[in-house]
């Protein structure tokens, strides 16, 4: 029995056009031999009545302060009715089909309510209706703990459920269907001459997704790539072959780019010039335990560079005046990152890409790097042009 994961996400489940699009898709799957497990997201976006805002809304409007546990009880319900939806649809072309949540379908969590752990997952449950002729329909962005309670597991959870039962049930690939055709050079809006990637690495997609790209997420990558499940991004709505993320050879220098806009970088002076670890390390401490998440971070011995959110910033400056430290503010920043696994002992690049960049006049106030991953600071008005100056620079909108 040759398994396959296909996912859907709420704007192909949201209308009966879209249901219909989907179900052919699972059906395609059947007719070329496979055994479908599918699993869906909670039906449309914030107003449809049965998406997660709508829940959240609807208890939210009685008390703001809802506990986690009886959040993820009710969240969860969206994609329980989505997944009844959906089998009954399946059933209806007549085709057997069955819906199961998340616990139902094997899969058991932490109890870290709100952004809940995969721990394990049964396959059992699934297989034995699989073999049985049932087309599975899973709820996704959820589990069970130990003793009963029903979790959610956080952003990105029906792609995490999908990947997950992918490697559980060895499946011969994970298919994510959403509404574009694949995973993108570049965010189009930005670059119209974008292109979709025929194929992508495991590492490169998870640093896009980090630094920005919203196709797929970063923690549901790194689920498969412990087994070397192959993901394929497709768009429901067309026959695009969409993207393939997979293990192998970097084909490319730079793969793509991804951007963050909306934010602030913190300048933190350190005992006049000379550096002090005892100081270093209050400034991280500080902010780890009022939970601001930084990034884009340089040591230096005059001084801490790094990056927060916009939002964080009022409460992140707040924190280091309390404490006694002077800081600098940069606001209106965006961050640019270029992600190649190709640019991996190739001399030249930052050169070359600094260049282009300093040469249109581009101002970099701060950068970073990693094995495959390069990233500047620019000032927000300059991030538009800077990420189509690369995009150019690279070729990467030729086919």
């Amino acid at each position: 029995m040759k398994l396959i994961v296909q996912k859907f996400g709420g704007t192909s489940v949201a209308t009966p056009e879209g249901r219909e699009k989907a179900i052919q898709r699972v059906l395609e799957a059947k007719a070329k031999g496979f055994a479908p497990v599918v699993v869906v997201s909670a039906m449309g976006r914030n107003g449809a009545p049965y998406a997660t805002d709508t829940l959240i809304n609807l208890v939210r409007e009685i008390d703001r302060d809802v506990q986690a546990r009886e959040l993820d009880l009710l969240t969860a319900c969206g994609e329980i009715i989505s997944s009844v939806v959906m089998a009954q649809s399946i059933k209806a072309k007549g085709c057997p089909a069955i819906a199961l949540t998340g616990g139902q379908a094997g899969i058991r969590t932490d109890a870290n309510f709100g952004n809940a752990q995969i721990l394990e997952i049964n396959p059992n449950p699934i297989t034995r209706l699989a073999k049985a002729g049932q087309i599975v329909v899973v709820a996704g962005f959820q589990g069970v703990t130990e003793d009963g309670g029903i979790t959610t597991l956080g952003r990105g959870g029906s792609d995490t459920t999908a990947t997950a039962l992918g490697v559980a049930l060895k499946a011969e690939e994970v298919e994510i269907y959403t509404d574009v055709d694949g995973v993108m050079t570049v965010d189009p809006r930005v670059v119209p001459e974008a292109q979709i990637l025929d194929r992508i690495t495991y590492r490169e997609i998870c640093e896009m997704a980090y630094q920005g790209a919203k196709v797929i997420h970063p923690r549901a990558v790194e689920i498969a790539m412990t087994e070397q499940v192959p993901i394929r991004i497709k768009n429901t709505f067309s026959d695009a072959e969409g993207t393939l993320i997979a293990q192998g050879a970097a084909e490319r220098v730079i793969t793509g780019l991804a951007h963050l806009t909306n934010l602030v970088q913190v300048g933190v002076a350190l005992n006049n010039g000379k550096s002090s670890q005892a100081n270093e390390v209050e400034v991280f401490k500080l902010l780890a335990d009022n939970g601001i998440s930084i990034d884009l971070i340089s040591v230096l011995p005059k001084g801490i560079y790094f990056t927060v959110k916009e939002e964080a910033a009022e409460k992140a400056t707040g924190i280091l005046s309390e404490a006694g430290f002077e800081y600098t503010l940069q606001k209106d920043c965006g961050k640019l990152s270029v992600i190649g696994a190709g640019m991996t002992n190739v001399p030249g690049v930052m050169a070359n890409l600094m260049g282009t960049l300093h040469r249109a006049g581009v101002e970099i106030l701060q950068t970073s790097d990693s094995e495959i991953t390069i990233s500047f600071l620019v000032p927000m008005e300059q991030l538009n042009k800077a990420v189509q100056l690369l995009h150019n620079k690279f070729a990467l909108g030729q086919s």
